[in-house]
């Protein structure tokens, strides 16, 4: 009985992904389809399936897409407002035909913030301000979207708040997860260069390939030279620049609030004196920073942000017609969005039918969650012996990480990574699949909330952004799991 739950489990996954991959089915159907069928395969009752999965998943990231509804409100104001426009006509002008050099800038901007932002609003945030720039020196949709996810899961890769699961769960010493999440950062920055480099010239880009290795050479030594120069620091000297340094955000808190402050005043200085001159004012450029800046320094919740931003782009693109532009955005924000929205409640549905529903809610399932229970016998059988056998059998099954497959860590990767612990693997190795497969995952995955957002927001389809990115993440993959193989095997 349990071979053939099995088979038609596999079955319907496949069948299931390969339509979407073919676009013969939309993810927005797609997705609930295989929620219903995954569940009732593996003994699930239809009553529970449509209580437990389907009526109580819609609801899992309520959270994500209002989110991204306030972030939409604010995205439709500043194009109603013209600022959106302006803001892409300054940065065309100022960066001039650097298409490349801007590129990489964005992805260490990004990098930067995710190694301590998360979530969907953080996103959002940031995209204001990396999307409009890119699309000013020509980068495409596509490529411009692939930039922003794949800075966004390296600087994950380095985000300490992501390695509570390798510390806690898997129980390895913080030093051991850093030294192949700073293997891992390096090898993902290497391939996130080869991309930008490779997609722009497919955009229609001259690329200057001796500048550009000439850049990485720079970039590679002035890396270096930081990291041995901090070394050589006396303790002495480090003690006190570390206490220097404690002072940083105190200093910031004050520094940003004053200089809000100062833009809010110059703003209600222009709005009383009812300047209407069709001009954008400077003030206005700050709308999206200005949320990022409270969530960075100030820690303000997202939803909150998001509505000082739309304040602020009242007040700072005042008109006559601005109490009706207000309106229009926050009605129109939510239409677009719309779509996003229901591939997220499909989203929730999926990720309830492969881990089960949230504790408090399975109390009709003592023993487990059915799903994981039927995989459990499996997995255990299947799990590899030697670095070879790692290697072939989690290079080969990698794309198992999309569609919250079984190798997805918000899917049923996490719970798989606890039987794989418990039949005697090794946790660093199951720690290096995570992180190697995690990139695909990351970057690649149609079910991403992130993904989602990106491309509507970039008018594309989400499919577009896997078969673009995959074979960079692939590969990606496939190295981090030789390295992972040489280290804990």
């Amino acid at each position: 009985m349990e071979s053939v739950q099995l088979t038609l489990l596999l079955l319907v996954f496949l069948v299931f992904v390969i339509l979407m991959f073919l676009r013969k089915i939309p993810a927005l159907l797609a997705l609930p389809l295989l929620a219903f069928f995954i569940p009732l395969i593996s003994g699930v009752n239809i009553v529970d399936i449509f209580t437990f999965v389907l009526g109580n998943g819609a609801t899992r990231l309520s959270e994500a897409y209002t989110i991204a509804i306030f972030g939409s409100m604010l995205s439709i104001m500043m194009q109603k407002t013209g600022v959106a426009e302006s803001f892409i006509k300054t940065g065309a002008e100022l960066s001039g035909d650097k298409p490349w050099a801007i590129s990489l800038v964005m992805l260490l901007l990004i990098i930067l913030l995710f190694t301590t932002l998360g979530g969907l609003g953080a996103i959002i945030m940031v995209s204001t301000v990396v999307l409009p720039i890119l699309a000013s020196v020509g980068v495409g949709p596509v490529t411009t979207t692939g930039i922003f996810l794949t800075g966004l899961s390296i600087g994950g890769i380095l985000n300490v708040g992501n390695w509570a699961v390798y510390t806690q769960v898997l129980k390895l010493q913080v030093d051991e997860v850093q030294s192949f999440a700073l293997i891992m950062f390096v090898l993902m920055f290497v391939i996130a260069v080869v991309y930008i480099t490779i997609q722009l010239y497919k955009d229609g880009h001259d690329i200057n390939f001796m500048k550009i290795g000439t850049y990485l050479i720079g970039i590679v030594a002035i890396g270096f030279l930081i990291w041995f120069g901090y070394g050589q620091i006396p303790v002495a000297v480090s003690g006190y620049l570390d206490k220097i340094f404690s002072y940083i955000p105190m200093i910031l808190k004050y520094v940003v609030g004053a200089g809000i402050g100062f833009l809010v005043l110059l703003s209600l200085i222009r709005l009383f004196k009812n300047e209407e001159d069709g001009k954008v004012s400077f003030t206005a450029y700050f709308i999206p920073v200005i949320p990022l800046f409270l969530i960075l320094v100030f820690g303000i919740n997202f939803i909150a942000a998001f509505i000082a931003g739309l304040l602020y782009g009242f007040i700072s693109t005042y008109r006559k017609a601005s109490l009706n532009i207000l309106i229009r955005s926050i009605l129109d924000g939510g239409a677009v969005v719309m779509p996003a929205v229901a591939l997220m409640l499909g989203i929730g549905m999926l990720l309830n039918a492969v881990m089960g529903p949230p504790a408090a809610l399975m109390e009709s399932f003592k023993e487990g969650w059915p799903v994981l229970l039927l995989l459990k016998p499996v997995l255990v059988a299947i799990k590899p012996e030697s670095a070879m056998g790692y290697v072939i059998l989690f290079s080969l099954a990698a794309p198992l990480a999309l569609y919250r497959g079984p190798l997805n860590v918000w899917g049923m990767g996490y719970g798989i990574a606890a039987i794989f612990l418990a039949g005697g693997m090794p946790a660093g190795a199951i720690m290096g699949l995570l992180m190697a497969v995690g990139q695909i995952q990351g970057i690649s995955d149609p079910t991403n909330t992130q993904n989602v957002w990106l491309a509507n927001e970039m008018k594309i389809d989400v499919q577009k952004i896997l078969w673009n990115t995959l074979p960079y993440t692939w590969i990606a993959a496939i190295i981090g799991l030789v390295v992972a193989a040489m280290i804990f095997y």
